[in-house]
């Protein structure tokens, strides 16, 4: 049975030739300009900035976005393979009126996407978000004649943007006096020319890996423990200091320790706020699925953690209401509102080196005194139906549990916290739980793997 196109308020994913064809993707280009056009109805002209991650059907997505859109009369800057934070970036210093990523994230090759972001950077909120997808499936396009159609424009300057953004966030002169050598695997995604840029420029000695942007990625793109065994292996073969692993469009990043150690990706954050909590205390949000590791970081120094549903859009439009010094999400995401409102692996290289730098410890040794969480993550095939029953007798079971229903249902518990959800980028459910304790984790698991049996029937 074929895969449906999946649209949500993340954007459009699906399987190139699937169901994700080039009439689907200009059909969603003219609904987001016609939605443009309605919102700044009073600009003489309007302008989107698009950049794709390295696969290889993102030009002819590419070209049929642009295709809707400049038929809508809308202007288009061609921004070529750029990062999701890079694209970011550059649709704010051009003064865009929007951006369109195109990527499928950590999906695989045959995959594809197209994100959407607005003139701050940011993905729409749920109702604009709904507003366009209605505007899709209701083929509301406003077409414009031969001589009004919007022109295509190329810049090949936003990797150099995005580093320049970033540097002004870090001590770069102390941490090139460290001369760190770094391993960097960018999984032959779009972040790796900007990683190199970045990682040179704070006088590291990189050592690459898949940084070539083919978008023939050389092995499974989500940058999790049984992906990075290779770049383990290599950290610890050439003796560096650290290893970086981005996701196809670098808005993630895992990490490496000096050992060979995967430390992962919920350490990201951790490490992201406590380098910015030294020099600017201040708020902090992270979504219902982040580690507790940022609020031991925060309590450490009076700081406050705002929780949101999963979701960039979410952390972010928190970051910017409650002024946030530093936010993100466990995936590795990281968000610092001085280079941009978007999850950047670049942000978490630059932040975690830095912490290197002024702390002198190395990452085991960083890792190990912010560590004891003992957390599971599983993603199983199911409906928004399917994962709600299960939640349903999630309640029966950890009566004692404070809920919180805003994305799924999270259980916090005294010795722990389980959050069961549905993906809004794949059909899946998500169940992610976090312990001090290993047994009771495993006593967790336990309970929903009974329950999810029950319901799905394996």
């Amino acid at each position: 049975m074929a895969q449906e196109l999946i649209i949500s308020i993340s954007g459009m994913r699906g399987l190139v030739g699937e169901n994700l064809f080039p009439e689907t993707a200009a059909a969603y280009g003219a609904a987001f300009a016609t939605f443009l056009k309605q919102q700044y109805n009073d600009r003489k002209s309007i302008t989107v900035a698009i950049g794709r991650d390295s696969r290889p059907s993102g030009p002819m997505i590419f070209s049929a976005v642009a295709a809707g859109m400049t038929a809508c009369g809308v202007d288009v800057i061609d921004l070529g393979i750029c990062s999701t934070p890079g694209v970011g970036v550059a649709l704010r210093q051009a003064e865009c009126a929007g951006g369109v990523v195109i990527t499928a994230s950590h999906n695989p090759t045959p995959y594809n996407g197209i994100k959407l972001l607005l003139d701050n950077g940011i993905a729409p909120p749920k109702s604009l978000a709904e507003k366009i997808i209605e505007m899709y499936h209701q083929k509301q396009a406003d077409y414009t004649d031969a001589t009004q159609c919007g022109f295509v424009s190329v810049d090949e300057g936003a990797a150099q943007a995005h580093v320049d953004k970033v540097l002004p966030t870090i001590n770069k002169n102390a941490i090139a006096a460290k001369r760190f050598k770094v391993v960097l695997d960018s999984v032959n995604g779009a972040g790796g020319p900007e990683a190199i840029l970045l990682l040179e420029a704070l006088g590291c000695d990189v050592v690459q890996m898949n940084t070539e942007p083919t978008g023939l990625f050389a092995h499974t793109p989500e940058p999790t423990q049984e992906n990075l065994t290779d770049l383990c292996q290599q950290v610890k073969a050439v003796g560096a200091d650290i290893g970086f692993a981005q996701d196809p469009d670098a808005d993630r990043l895992a990490i490496i320790d000096e050992t060979g150690r995967y430390i992962g990706e919920e350490f990201t954050l951790a490490f992201a706020a406590k380098a910015v909590f030294a020099k600017t205390p201040g708020p902090a949000a992270a979504n219902l699925s982040t580690s507790r590791m940022i609020d031991d970081i925060a309590a450490q120094t009076g700081c406050e953690v705002i929780r949101t549903p999963v979701g960039e859009a979410n952390v972010a439009n928190a970051m910017v209401e409650k002024k946030c010094v530093i936010g993100g999400e466990g995936n590795g995401g990281i968000i610092d509102l001085r280079v941009g409102p978007i999850r950047d692996s670049l942000v978490g290289m630059a932040l975690m080196l830095g912490l290197l730098t002024e702390t002198g410890q190395t990452v085991s040794q960083l890792a190990d005194s912010l560590g004891g969480y003992e957390m599971r993550k599983y993603k199983y095939p199911a409906d928004k139906a399917q994962a709600n029953t299960i939640i349903e007798r999630a309640k029966t079971v950890l009566p004692d549990a404070n809920l919180n229903t805003s994305d799924g249902c999270r259980f916090d518990l005294p010795d722990g916290w389980i959050h069961i959800r549905t993906s809004n980028t794949e059909p899946i459910m998500r169940v992610i739980l976090e312990t001090k304790d290993p047994d009771a984790a495993d006593r967790y698991v336990k309970q929903i793997e009974t329950i999810r049996k029950d319901v799905l029937g394996s």
